[in-house]
């Protein structure tokens, strides 16, 4: 299946007409470069996504029909759109004022982030040269690419459940400047990020995993007692709490009475991990290698947004289930001999074994708070997602340790 699209096209809250239905060959519902590319041209002028409206079909945030608000940043060609059906639905899904639509999804805070990211570079003596590009907008995330004379540079806007990524970065700077990427400018939830040459990372070899999870641990061993002010509290204890309360006390997860009763002994483990003897300290929690940029050298790490405080195995997890099969077990004994080197009483092996489902809920906290933090035609990125994962946990806590085995093997 492949994606099709619709847009309703706004200049100036004045609703123009309806583009579309037409493909798009990357199937991702948040990837809005190519539709924006498509629009350019039948339409002949500068156009922003604004948000998502509705999805027919498709699931996993890809694939189906999607219908996005767009916004022409001058008039279009005559003729180009279809005059508008059903206009009076339509106007209140482009109007209103939802208190969960993030900033980047209004036309005005929209044009607000990118006049901001332009007078702060600017400022810096490096002023935007040309079109800004468009390459995703979703509840998770606004990203842009800017065009200056030394070189492009990225905006990130993220939502108010996000991490404050240029803090996060900071404190690993401050033991690793080569890690993560240059922030060159930030404000409240955006940050301006210099451009990382190289490729992202879901291919990485076995020396590139080696060389990445190394300086990545020895990062987050530095920064042990040393935590980011305002950073999420997600320990062993904290978040054993917070799947007990989604458990509890969230009554449409579509899970069974067996399921939950089967997901809350699982909450036990946390307590057990926590004898492991690993820190808390500064957790990526998306850690996977599409996260990793590499020109060759060791890669740059990328996207705190879902960064916390916390044990940091969930990260070990979160690389070996992205990983090509042929990298996996180099990162998961690399994670266990670093660990081991800067903790020696740690027990960094059996905390993945006992890890391997508790990452699984861990996710299912953190999906929970993406859907009551949208507006309600976003939930269809994380519809079922808590519940998925939870059943995911139960599965895999039934079998085997894939980690461990490595480890072993």
């Amino acid at each position: 299946m492949s994606r099709t699209v619709s847009a309703w096209v706004t200049s100036g809250g004045d609703i123009l007409g309806v583009a579309g239905p037409f493909s798009v060959d990357v199937p991702w519902w948040a990837e809005v470069g190519p539709v924006v590319g498509q629009l350019e041209r039948a339409l002949g002028v500068p156009v922003l996504v604004v948000r998502l409206l509705d999805v027919d079909g498709g699931e996993g945030g890809r694939d189906g029909h999607v219908t996005y608000h767009v916004e022409a940043l001058e008039p279009p060609e005559p003729g180009a759109l279809k005059p508008p059906k059903q206009r009076a639905v339509h106007q209140g899904l482009l109007g209103g004022d939802e208190a969960l639509r993030s900033p980047w999804a209004r036309t005005d805070g929209l044009r607000e982030l990118l006049d901001w990211a332009s007078r702060t570079l600017a400022a810096l003596g490096r002023p935007v040269t040309g079109p800004v590009e468009q390459r995703r907008t979703w509840n998770l995330a606004g990203l842009f690419r800017l065009p200056t004379g030394q070189g492009p540079v990225w905006l990130k806007a993220t939502p108010h459940f996000a991490s404050e990524e240029a803090t996060v970065i900071a404190a690993f700077a401050e033991v690793d400047a080569g890690l993560v990427p240059t922030v060159l400018g930030s404000g409240e939830r955006r940050v301006l990020l210099e451009h990382i040459p190289g490729e992202d990372c879901w291919a990485a070899d076995a020396a590139t995993v080696e060389a990445g999870v190394r300086r990545f641990v020895a990062a987050q061993a530095a920064l042990v007692d040393r935590r980011p002010p305002g950073l999420r509290d997600r320990r062993d204890e904290v978040l054993g709490e917070r799947l007990r309360e989604l458990l509890d006390h969230t009554a449409d997860l579509g899970l069974s009475s067996q399921e939950r009763a089967a997901a809350r002994r699982l909450a036990d483990r946390w307590g057990r991990l926590a004898e492991c003897g690993l820190p808390d300290t500064v957790v990526h929690a998306d850690f996977h290698p599409g996260n990793w940029r590499s020109d060759g050298g060791p890669p740059v790490v990328v996207d705190f947004a879902d960064a916390h405080w916390g044990n940091p195995v969930l990260d070990c997890l979160r690389l070996y289930d992205f990983l090509p099969e042929a990298a996996r077990s180099t990162a998961v004994r690399t994670w266990v001999d670093a660990w081991k080197s800067h903790v020696p009483a740690s027990d960094p092996a059996r905390a993945l074994a006992l890890a391997e489902p508790l990452a699984h809920l861990a996710y299912a906290v953190r999906y929970q708070e993406f859907l009551d933090g949208i507006e309600a035609s976003e939930r269809p990125y994380h519809e079922g997602d808590p519940a998925g994962v939870i059943r995911e946990a139960v599965r895999c806590a039934a079998r085997p340790s894939l980690a461990a085995m490595e480890v072993a093997g």
